[in-house]
């Protein structure tokens, strides 16, 4: 990957746009910041008086002798002392490290960690950093980011989602049912949603009529339109299945100038898709100039066609090699930097279109920007990927390079909202057991398992090193012990 890694330098040196106003927070006021700054000074204070305080009392509590006292005692010991006592140490740190490595695989967090800060830190004068008042910067910037988490974190129906199996009733939304639940074909599907068709549009005519007499009939009304905008584009789903495309593309498009407010139901990306399979890359973009907007929610599928399409116009003739001698032309960093855009929306998606990872059947519900909107994503786009020549090829020399220009922590988004930390959970419950949930950020072992590691190991180490060698090592701990004593009668 390093002809990537360079091609995402030569990306990131062309002129990106900054990070959106939404995704930054505002300045500390000097009340917060010496807040918090007496708040992590708060264990180095402790730590300072406690060596103070030692040091004063140091002739009063005699410790020179207590510690050449202790010196002598440690001589006198054999060497299976030593044996005995690192090999203690080395099970109990052993069997330490072996319940964080659990705890922060259950929880995602460290157990010795989680105690530190929930008990340990108040006592050491840091309550005061975690706790805002009502009202004030900070607890506006928390409510604002949990705000924004509980957004990212919705989950959507999948508009691209498969045909299911069954329940009924006798109206069009029992049709519906029929047709998703028990239909074994699409060609049974399809005649269902026919009659369903019927069914609803009977009763949309008849809530038209009557909207005007009550809140009620107006709350029945838009009840009656989502169900008549669902059966018509699942009708338009059963037709680019069967092959009609064309046929598909227009019902589309006469629901979306027919009903233009009910942009929540995503029927573009339906027609995105079907618009590529017609390679009518012209329709393509001008439903991207229309729905690839600030203020509009985005999605994998708006992200990664608005960079096929850049790709398309160089990937036939892009080559690393080439591109790492004469640097990148202006198309090319168009291209990658759509790439980038895509994958800092969902970074899930490329090991799918990369055959990295193996697609499994896409969920009925999604979330966007997680795995589970990648799946979907990638099981009915990859084919168009593969149809443009060096598409994938130009993805992959590029994509990991996004990466490097993300803030980390991810605190901060660069193009998008920082990354939300709630995907993994809801994933995992929108996604089938045995499929390998994709994580991103990669969860980093907290410093216990690192440390808690390193002691089983060195004092194992050293229990072995003084069964073997006991003369040598009893040498060792003598000089070790002669040292600190001459260390401490000079303080």
């Amino acid at each position: 990957m390093a002809d990537g890694d360079g091609l995402g330098e030569a990306a990131t040196a062309a002129a990106f746009l900054p990070a959106p106003a939404p995704g930054l927070s505002p300045p500390l006021g000097w009340r917060e910041r010496l807040r918090a700054g007496l708040a992590g000074t708060g264990a180095s204070l402790w730590f300072v008086a406690g060596l103070g305080l030692l040091y004063a009392l140091r002739v009063p509590l005699r410790l020179c002798e207590n510690l050449a006292a202790v010196t002598v005692f440690l001589n006198s010991l054999t060497p299976k002392f030593y044996v005995a006592l690192t090999g203690t140490s080395s099970l109990i740190s052993g069997l330490i490290f072996i319940f964080e490595w659990w705890y922060f695989h259950k929880h995602g967090t460290s157990f010795i960690e989680q105690v530190s800060v929930s008990h340990l830190r108040p006592l050491m004068g840091g309550a005061d950093g975690s706790i805002s008042e009502p009202g004030s910067p900070s607890s506006s910037r928390e409510s604002e980011t949990s705000r924004q988490n509980l957004s990212e974190c919705k989950v959507w129906r999948n508009p691209l989602n498969l045909f299911r199996g069954a329940e009924y009733r006798s109206c069009a939304t029992a049709y519906v049912l029929l047709a998703e639940e028990e239909a074994t074909t699409i060609v049974d599907a399809e005649r269902l949603f026919k009659q369903a068709l019927k069914a609803g549009e009977t009763i949309y005519r008849r809530s038209q009529q009557c909207q005007h007499q009550s809140p009620q009939h107006e709350a029945q009304l838009r009840r009656d339109t989502n169900v008549l905008v669902y059966i018509k584009r699942r009708l338009a789903m059963c037709a680019r299945k069967l092959g009609r495309i064309r046929e598909a593309v227009k019902i589309m498009r006469d629901l979306m100038k027919e009903f233009p407010p009910l942009t929540m139901l995503n029927i573009h990306e339906n027609l995105l898709e079907s618009l590529l399979e017609l390679q009518a890359y012209a329709d393509v973009q001008a439903v991207l100039a229309k729905y690839d907007d600030i203020s509009l929610p985005k999605s994998a599928a708006i992200c990664y066609t608005a960079a096929l399409l850049k790709t398309r116009t160089v990937s036939d003739k892009f080559s690393p090699e080439t591109a790492s001698r004469r640097g990148l032309s202006t198309a090319e960093i168009n291209a990658v930097e759509a790439i980038h855009r895509a994958v800092e929306f969902n970074p899930h998606v490329p090991k799918y279109l990369l055959e990295m990872k193996s697609l499994i059947l896409p969920p009925e519900h999604i979330l966007k920007r997680g795995d589970s909107e990648a799946i979907a994503y990638a099981f009915f786009h990859l084919q168009h990927w593969k149809r443009i020549e060096g598409a994938l090829n130009l993805l992959q020399c590029t994509w990991e390079g996004t990466f490097r220009m993300i803030p980390y922590p991810l605190e901060k988004g660069h193009l998008f909202y920082p990354y939300p930390s709630c995907t993994e959970t809801a994933d995992r419950e929108l996604l089938p057991p045995f499929h390998h949930v994709s994580v991103y950020p990669k969860k980093e072992l907290p410093f216990f398992i690192h440390f808690t590691a390193g002691l089983c190991s060195s004092t194992a180490m050293i229990a072995l090193l003084t069964h073997q060698f006991p003369e040598i090592m009893g040498v060792f701990a003598k000089a070790v012990s002669m040292i600190s004593r001459t260390c401490a009668e000079y303080l």
